[in-house]
């Protein structure tokens, strides 16, 4: 099976490894269509829902689109949305 491999990787690692399990937890109000479909989109931190998907999902996602900027701690000039990364 192939590895992804990047810069400071084992960085990430560790802060990965910092990171608490979380449940994922259904907001009614803002959820439409079958409830007992496979689907889900997941609105928050990328790292906190990858990591609560692990337990239930582990081997059986088939997509996931995360949108980036990716724990990079600055800004990008050609990817205002107007947000700071708090962290």
């Amino acid at each position: 099976m192939p590895l992804l491999d990047w810069l400071n990787k084992s960085d990430a690692v560790r802060t990965v490894q910092k990171v608490p399990y979380r449940l994922l937890e259904a907001v009614p109000e803002l959820s439409v269509g079958d409830t007992n479909t496979e689907n889900m989109l997941i609105q928050g931190d990328n790292l906190q829902a990858l990591k609560a998907l692990l337990p239930l999902y582990a081997g059986k996602v088939k997509c996931i689109y995360i949108d980036p900027p990716y724990n990079t701690r600055s800004a990008f000039t050609h990817y205002d949305d107007n947000l700071e990364n708090g962290t």
